[in-house]
């Protein structure tokens, strides 16, 4: 009986595929039923129980399943010749739960609506439209600059601890919720990793824990990251999948934030994507505006180039390839270089909604 309750577990994983390949062309069902519904529910009740926690439990809960696993692996090792067909069935009906409960708590929210719907603005935009909010960009940034390093050739520093910084980052969202109420942001659990050296190594600068929903962000990055790097994770939090959606709202709470720090920290963000998607568009246009830009805001950049660099290492390809197709298969065709959304959102919002 218990091997016949295993094998339709593990078999279940065919029609959970099938199900979800059918919900990728229902994105308004997903929106209302799930996004707004089901999983608002689902996250606030593993915030509120794990939010008020110092520590990242998810990572802990990661290190004792990594280690169960092993255990596992190791007392089974010889049924992979012994009892090949059970052992098989075995890891299966664990992977189809697993796969179960990453859709349930999180996952369906890569099925939504996309956001430019949702926001009623357009997804593409003209080379002169994206000039045109990228100016504006550096003449914000420029002068946040200034206002913060009082001369226009230092790199800003941020005056708060880390620890500080990811208390303060729910504030922006308090802001952007009084344009966008589904934004709002309680409970709140946003901690930083226990795993910072080994995601550093791999090339994340954060993540969400889609069974805990705690937002993690790893503790070795440029604390000018901050702000960004923790709001783009709360976006996760609330069920933006998508990394350039992420990044999207992410930059966005971080420009509407109350202190002048994450302003600078959220429009400088804004400002790299948009001159990036320059560089690919006109590279003679994006020379013309690059020295138009404060040292100082240049300098910023190349902190978090240097940081990296020094971070480089053979694995870290292989991670991000791996996550690059695990993005494609959960329907984000882009994988991680979708950066021209980010770019075709914060354009297109910006013509409707200008900069300040």
């Amino acid at each position: 009986m218990l091997k016949h309750k295993k094998l339709i577990i593990a078999l279940s994983i065919i029609p959970q595929v099938i199900i979800l390949k059918i919900i990728a062309n229902f994105p308004n069902f997903v929106e209302k039923v799930y996004s707004h519904g089901i999983y608002i529910w689902i996250s606030k009740a593993m915030r509120f129980v794990f939010g008020w926690l110092p520590f990242s439990v998810g990572d802990v809960l990661y290190t004792l399943l990594s280690l169960y696993i092993l255990r596992w692996l190791f007392l089974n090792r010889k049924r992979i010749i012994k009892d090949t067909k059970h052992w098989f069935l075995d890891v299966l009906s664990a992977i189809s739960v697993g796969y179960f409960a990453f859709h349930l708590l999180w996952a369906f929210n890569y099925y939504r609506l996309p956001l430019h719907k949702s926001l009623d603005i357009d997804h593409d935009y003209t080379t002169q439209e994206l000039v045109n909010l990228t100016q504006q960009l550096i003449t914000k940034t420029n002068a946040l600059q200034l206002e913060l390093a009082k001369t226009d050739s230092l790199k800003v520093i941020m005056p708060y601890s880390k620890s500080e910084i990811l208390k303060m980052i729910p504030q922006g969202y308090d802001k952007l919720s009084n344009v966008f109420p589904y934004l709002e942001y309680q409970p709140r659990s946003i901690k930083k990793s226990l795993y910072s050296t080994p995601l550093t190594y791999m090339g994340f600068s954060g993540y969400l824990n889609p069974f805990t929903n705690e937002a993690q962000v790893d503790g070795l990055i440029p604390s000018y990251k901050f702000p960004t790097t923790g709001s783009h994770e709360v976006a996760h939090q609330l069920g933006y999948a998508a990394e350039n959606e992420a990044n999207f709202i992410g930059s966005m709470a971080a420009m509407h934030h109350p202190d002048v720090y994450f302003k600078y920290s959220g429009h400088a963000f804004a400002l790299r994507h948009c001159l990036g998607e320059i560089y690919k568009r006109d590279t003679i246009v994006y020379q013309e505006l690059l020295p138009s830009l404060h040292k100082g805001i240049l300098y910023n950049y190349q902190e978090v180039r240097d940081f990296w660099n020094d971070y480089q290492n053979p694995t870290e390809p292989l991670f991000k390839a791996t996550y690059n197709n695990f993005l494609k298969t959960n329907n984000q065709a882009g994988g991680m270089e979708s950066y021209s959304y980010v770019v075709a959102l914060l354009v297109n919002y910006h013509k409707k909604h200008p900069l300040n």
